[in-house]
């Protein structure tokens, strides 16, 4: 049998067993309706409002300061228009990044063509911002600014503190998407100096399709999107999602209670994978700030290859990785975030992302490291890029292929 190596948790993380243990009762037996006044309704009520404590808590919140969504694309659409049509008597301009996640970035396009005016600022080679270029950024019609506090394709973990004590200096509403933090570092909303922010529960071992939203009170928000009941205090209108919110909490809460202790050990696979690629594979770049990235992070640009056809390799080999290259799912164009931290577009082509979880092992890394490099070799002998770059290195090295170590 292939065996089977899960290195994609970036993407999604398989449901921790004591959430699914939890989840379950409210599936079979407690299936009340949080609003109802009965008796079946209120045990939902009760378990619904335990959850909202423990996200609070794992963020340094207020339970009432917890809105649970349908995940992070819905916390962030949120976030962005509640903000951005409460204060449009303030002023109508936005301030984002080159390398936000689409949720944020479709969305301040979106508003860019209903009257509000946004600056989209470019990142450094590590696709870090600036804090500099946001205080450059600013005008007196700022109303938001919006920055994610981890990247998900590189890793990158982003000046968010020092961002967020900026906009609070001047008056404007800060926004941070946490998705890929949140349960993996330490994220605290007056640590961060944050007004808003997202997470989602599928990234930290809980279920797919549930989120929340933090909003700081007194922050100038009103709901904008949604019409219909008063739940979540009026501020998102639907039935709550109660085995869903359950799963939340309880993964948020065993992410507390693990978190140093897996980062360490995550932090200490990465830097193996890390080292070791780069050691062991001729003309790749590893993507994404050395240092300052999450602590289950590794991505890479592998030059003269597709990003889809090493991970097409990988996958035959039982390897589940992913791509920042968009074209995998049919686009010719690759990653905004690498495009935007000037990697060239051939290069950035050739791009994929290992994220480590809970129940990867050595063993895993040592799979990986054995399959990898032939896999490399194989495609680029193949790859007419390759064959491109190794005529006209031969032709300015006089005939040295050896390694390419000359750097011309």
């Amino acid at each position: 049998m292939t065996r089977r190596v899960y290195f994609d948790h970036s993407a999604t993380t398989p449901v921790h067993p004591e959430v699914v243990e939890e989840m379950y009762r409210f599936l079979k037996d407690n299936f009340g309706n949080p609003t109802s006044l009965h008796y079946f309704g209120q045990k939902a009520r009760k378990a619904v409002e335990e959850a909202r404590e423990k996200v609070a808590a794992a963020i340094g919140a207020s339970p009432a300061e917890i809105v649970f969504t349908s995940g992070g694309t819905e916390a962030d659409n949120m976030a962005i228009h509640g903000v951005a049509y409460t204060n449009r008597n303030r002023g109508n301009h936005i301030i984002t990044s080159a390398v936000e996640h689409h949720a944020v970035l479709n969305t301040v396009k979106a508003l860019g063509k209903q009257g509000f005016t946004v600056t989209i600022l470019p990142v450094d080679q590590y696709g870090m911002v600036s804090v500099e270029d946001v205080a450059a950024a600013i005008t007196d019609k700022t109303i938001l600014i919006t920055i994610m506090h981890a990247n998900n394709e590189v890793g990158t973990i982003m000046p968010i503190a020092e961002i967020g004590r900026l906009a609070r200096e001047k008056g404007i509403l800060f926004h941070t998407d946490a998705v890929q933090s949140f349960g993996k570092i330490p994220v605290n909303v007056d640590e961060l100096n944050v007004d808003l922010l997202s997470i989602s529960g599928h990234k930290i071992y809980g279920p797919k399709g549930i989120g929340a939203l933090y909003i700081r009170k007194g922050a100038r928000w009103r709901q904008t999107l949604f019409h219909g009941g008063a739940q979540e205090r009026l501020r998102r209108a639907g039935t709550e999602n109660t085995p869903g919110i359950i799963g939340l909490g309880k993964a948020a809460e065993l992410a507390m209670a693990n978190m140093e202790k897996e980062a360490a050990y995550l932090t200490r696979l990465r830097d193996r994978l890390i080292r070791e690629v780069t050691e062991k594979i001729d003309h790749v770049r590893l993507t994404g700030h050395p240092t300052k990235r999450l602590p289950n992070h590794a991505s890479f640009c592998f030059e003269f290859i597709e990003g889809e056809s090493m991970l097409l390799s990988l996958d035959l080999q039982g390897i589940a990785a992913s791509s920042g290259s968009a074209c995998t799912s049919g686009s010719l164009e690759p990653s905004h975030v690498l495009l935007a931290m000037g990697i060239p577009h051939e290069v950035a082509h050739g791009s994929i992302r290992i994220t480590l979880g809970r129940d990867n092992t050595e063993e895993d890394i040592d799979y990986f490291l054995e399959v990898m490099p032939p896999i490399v070799e194989r495609l680029r002998a193949m790859s007419p890029l390759d064959q491109e770059t190794e005529f006209a290195l031969s032709d300015r090295c006089n005939g040295c292929r050896a390694s390419h170590s000359c750097h011309v």
